[in-house]
């Protein structure tokens, strides 16, 4: 697989907050994005043009990383209703509801000193998982209620410097999620009682890796790495090659979507030298079985070159499981692959409305 003629879709304004954070696809193609600094979604059409959706609550007091609210996650659901993660430092943090005419809602509350990141939807079931990248803990919510339980956590999901489980997806009914810090890229099994099984490394050496996506049914990645400024291509045993580079227009890449034979890539310039945040798109071709591609990057375009190997494959093993980090509610949960009572949740918002579909 190699990603092709990259073109920037929608430059963005870094002085405004317009830092492309997260990207949610829809049918006709345009793309959902989460400006983080200035805490609002917009959605950018295919030819490029942008218009506001909505704008989260202003929190004065909020306490982030960055200083001020950070929008980051976002989903969109089967019928045009979306969910954004909202981090602030505060008793405002949560998840939010969007609906189709854009009113905005907090849909459920998750603890002060949790820094929601990536957010993930399972249609089959019904919930939303998110990365918390603070406390280190995947956080499982009801799209029928607003019930909010710990699903996983533990040493392979917490920072050691800046940020811990960062992007996420469900896959394969599996949940799978990156650790910036520890540059790794993780699978944890749902359950048949939808409890989290044991955590899985299943990629190693993936500096800074952010959000990312499956272009397919297999367990191949596209993951985002703002360190390097990269988009890699993430095979199932866990090597991995670059497909884009700051040369193909990436500012700091944060999150990558695909729908049919195209890739959309949000770059937020957080970490960049030269502050142009920007929406990018590439074409997929898929040749040989990514597991038979030679190791070296290939520039997009051009044909792959044999070299040395990068990163190599990181074997399948169970990360330490650990306690998730306490909740400002719900009981303490069981161990990740124990059973795990559902329990009460952390209080919902106060303008749930009615119950989704899964």
């Amino acid at each position: 697989m190699h990603l092709t003629n990259p073109r920037t879709l929608a430059q963005f304004d870094y002085d405004k907050g317009e830092t492309a954070e997260n990207i949610a696809l829809e049918p006709d193609g345009s793309a959902l994005v989460t400006f983080a600094l200035a805490h609002k979604v917009v959605r950018i059409a295919k030819d490029g043009t942008a218009h506001d959706l909505a704008t989260l609550p202003e929190v004065a007091d909020a306490a982030t990383p960055l200083g001020g609210p950070l929008a980051t996650g976002i989903v969109r659901t089967y019928d045009g209703t979306l969910y954004v993660n909202y981090a602030t430092g505060t008793e405002a943090n949560g998840v939010y509801r969007i609906t189709a005419d854009g009113a905005v809602s907090k849909f459920a509350d998750l603890p002060a000193d949790a820094f929601p990141n990536g957010l993930a939807f399972d249609r089959r079931l019904g919930f939303l998982y998110a990365a918390d990248s603070a406390l280190g803990t995947v956080w499982r919510i009801s799209t029928h209620d607003g019930t909010v339980i710990p699903w996983a956590g533990g040493p392979a999901l917490r920072p050691t410097s800046f940020a811990g489980a960062n992007g996420i997806k469900v896959h394969r009914n599996a949940v799978w999620a990156s650790n910036t810090d520890a540059g790794t890229l993780l699978r944890i099994p749902i359950q048949d009682d939808g409890t989290a099984a044991a955590i899985e490394t299943r990629a190693l050496g993936l500096d800074g890796i952010d959000d990312f996506t499956f272009p397919g049914h297999d367990e191949t990645v596209l993951a985002a790495l703002h360190g390097p400024n990269e988009v890699v291509l993430v095979r199932p045993e866990g090597t991995h090659t670059t497909v884009l580079s700051a040369k193909d227009g990436l500012a700091g890449p944060t999150a990558v979507g695909v729908r049919g034979q195209k890739a959309y890539v949000t770059s937020a310039s957080f970490v960049a030298e030269v502050k142009k945040p920007d929406l990018l798109t590439a074409d997929i071709e898929k040749g040989e079985d990514a597991a038979q591609e030679p190791a070296e990057a290939a520039q997009p375009g051009e044909a792959a070159q044999p070299g040395k190997p990068q990163q190599p494959a990181a074997p399948v093993k169970p990360a330490e499981a650990q306690q998730p980090a306490a909740p400002a509610k719900p009981a303490a949960p069981a161990q990740p692959g124990e059973p795990r009572e559902a329990g009460p949740g952390l209080r919902k918002g106060e303008e749930v409305g009615e119950a989704l579909g899964g």
